[in-house]
């Protein structure tokens, strides 16, 4: 990756890190981590753990895909990953971030084209398994805790949302994500401008990796199946990030009940994208599971200020990661 880029990066990541850090109140924030104690060092060791699950699936990907399988270290990966998230924390839009930066890290190893099907693959098999996280949580909630007609209402509209979102996926999976995506680049305005003679230009590329993205799908089906159940598995054990958290608060917390928190928390979060670290969604998020399951919106307060905190300090480690990568010839 060109230094330039690199460091264009480092510095528009850093300073949304900024703006974020500027905007806590810290005198909460000092009384929080005060009433977590260890615990919060547990939370932060955690996520440690957790993006060796998100590499693992992009390394399995990756090595699908080229022949060559020792161009691309695990922990390599892992660092660029890390950096690929903390980008994604601080981008309004989420994808907008990590994806370009994790190409072009990428990129002298492999080829653009496959970086680029990799990076697409992977971002689309972690919100593939989003989808089925949102799904199955559905269930849990349905046998573990008392339903009303105004949940059942709403979880059909969830179980909907969620099916539509498995069905563009699974047809992307098929036939293709790269040209179908930039299709729709076509519509809105401004940047059809710059997409219409970018599409054009490169028809060959986008052909050659869509080519790619459908081969995983077809010609490796173990491999797709093994990076779906590598991110579910991801998303089920983040549960243990609020059920440390609770235990503070209520030594009887369940871990059941922590899954059904994060789970509705990212779903909320999630259809707020397009705000930076997603500021606000979150802790609205967290404040409506909490008290849907019964539980005091003070424990949601404290959860949502824990969780932002974390992640502020994993954008930090992925920003001083990036910045750790030596310059290449």
């Amino acid at each position: 990756m060109k230094k330039k880029y690199q460091n264009g990066s480092f510095i528009f990541g850093l300073s949304v890190l900024i703006i974020m850090i500027t905007q806590l109140d810290y005198a909460s924030v000092l009384r929080g981590l005060q009433h977590a104690g260890y615990w919060f060092f547990a939370v932060i060791l955690l996520w440690a753990f957790l993006y060796i699950f998100n590499t693992r699936a992009w390394w399995l990907i990756i090595r699908s895909q080229n022949g060559d399988k020792k161009n691309v270290k695990f922990w390599w990966l892992y660092k660029i990953t890390i950096s690929g998230f903390a980008l994604n924390y601080a981008t309004p839009g989420g994808l907008m971030g990590g994806e370009p930066y994790r190409i072009m890290e990428l990129a002298p190893k492999i080829g653009t084209e496959r970086a680029s099907s990799s990076v697409i693959l992977y971002a689309m098999t972690h919100i593939f398994a989003h989808f089925w996280f949102w799904i199955l949580s559905i269930f849990l909630y349905i046998f573990t805790q008392k339903m009303n007609v105004f949940m059942g209402i709403l979880f059909l509209a969830i179980g909907a949302f969620c099916i539509l979102g498995l069905w563009f996926f699974i047809s992307g999976y098929r036939k293709g994500l790269a040209n179908r995506g930039m299709n729709l680049l076509r519509h809105i305005p401004l940047v059809k401008k710059w997409a219409i003679p970018f599409i054009t230009k490169h028809k060959n590329q986008l052909d050659n990796i869509d080519i790619q993205i459908a081969a995983l799908h077809k010609q490796s089906p173990k491999t797709f199946i093994n990076c779906v159940l590598l991110e579910l598995s991801c998303r089920f054990l983040s549960g243990l990030e609020v059920f440390f958290i609770l235990l503070v608060l209520m030594p009887d917390i369940n871990y059941i009940q922590c899954v059904l928190i994060l789970a509705f928390t990212s779903l909320f979060a999630n259809l707020l994208f397009f705000m930076p670290l997603q500021l606000g969604g979150r802790e609205g998020g967290f404040l409506m599971a909490t008290t849907g399951l019964g539980i005091a919106a003070n424990a949601g307060i404290f959860v949502a200020l824990i969780v932002r905190i974390r992640e502020l300090i994993w954008t930090g480690i992925g920003l001083l990661l990036m910045k750790s990568e030596k310059k290449k010839t």
